[in-house]
């Protein structure tokens, strides 16, 4: 199957009211394990790339492990994730990425919006979908930090949208990057999402969502992890904002936390192992089990 497109796999999403994941990968095994849980709950998929993925692993590596990703008998996107500039979108376009994302939050917004729509004009001719994204969420992950939140304005949505020509939009409603979101329960604000939703009647992108598996993470700290008390967004939580236009969810840390989590469990409980396969290759089983759970609780299982 070929490499699709953001909008061809959110615009039905969204129609059909479930969500895509959309996954950050920086390697192989990772990769490989978005992929094998996509195929095994027959889910479409979006595999994204961070700018710190690409200065990490390079764009032609990240390209080869997606393209050969593609293959598979669902339908798959390569996507930028959190693109800051013009740079990292001009090279992605060039690499084939049928997806890209245009983070502007942290710029005013005239400058937000002429950003966006320079790469609008740049990506649709091409066929490649954009997202961009009002307002700001908390916490930090890879290139991306914010001291605070900043709630998208209803308003503001629909002027931005209309300036710009996005095929969706990632919008802030409570939710934070990092493995620390909450000390507690989640307060996303889903009727302002509802509102949003009501208004522009297009895909809402859902950032800093990741669940945070808990027994993972007790899996990580039984192996030395030092990671006090991260707290995720309820499965419960998703489920509701998914039913009220979020068609693309983005996820991360639980990914690292499972990475993590499996490589620690080999070198602790098998110190005289230096083989990498056997070092990663459970760390790439107990990624694509996480991803499974995720795409269940998105309602993309069965959909491919």
């Amino acid at each position: 199957m070929m490499l699709t497109t953001n909008k061809k796999v959110m615009d039905k999403a969204y129609k059909k009211k479930y969500a895509v994941g959309a996954f950050n990968t920086n390697n192989m095994e990772i990769t490989q394990s978005i992929i094998r849980a996509a195929v095994a709950e027959k889910s479409p998929v979006i595999i994204s790339t961070s700018e710190g993925a690409i200065d990490y692993a390079r764009i032609d590596y990240l390209k080869a492990l997606i393209e050969t990703a593609s293959d598979a008998s669902v339908p798959v996107t390569m996507h930028l994730d959190h693109g800051k500039s013009m740079k990292y979108v001009r090279m992605c376009v060039k690499a084939g990425y049928t997806s890209v994302m245009l983070d502007g939050s942290h710029l005013p917004y005239e400058e937000n919006v002429s950003i966006t729509r320079k790469v609008v004009k740049v990506c649709k001719p091409k066929g490649i979908s954009v997202e961009g994204e009002l307002g700001t969420i908390g916490g930090t992950e890879d290139k991306v930090s914010a001291r605070k939140i900043i709630y998208t304005e209803v308003a503001d949505a629909v002027d931005f949208v209309a300036k710009t020509g996005v095929d969706s939009l990632a919008v802030a409603i409570g939710t934070s990057h990092g493995a620390y979101k909450f000390a507690g329960k989640a307060k996303l604000d889903i009727k302002r999402l509802a509102d949003i939703n009501k208004a522009l009647k297009m895909p809402l992108v859902l950032h800093g969502a990741s669940g945070i598996p808990q027994d993972v993470v007790r899996m990580a700290k039984k192996y030395g992890a030092k990671l006090g008390h991260p707290h995720g967004v309820p499965d419960s939580q998703i489920r509701t904002a998914v039913k009220h236009g979020v068609a693309k969810v983005n996820l991360d840390s639980d990914i690292r936390l499972a990475f993590d989590a499996g490589v620690r469990q080999v070198i602790m409980e098998k110190p005289s192992v230096f083989d990498p396969r056997k070092i990663l290759g459970p760390a790439r089983d107990l990624m694509e089990t996480v991803v499974r759970k995720r795409m269940r609780v998105l309602g993309s299982s069965g959909r491919a």
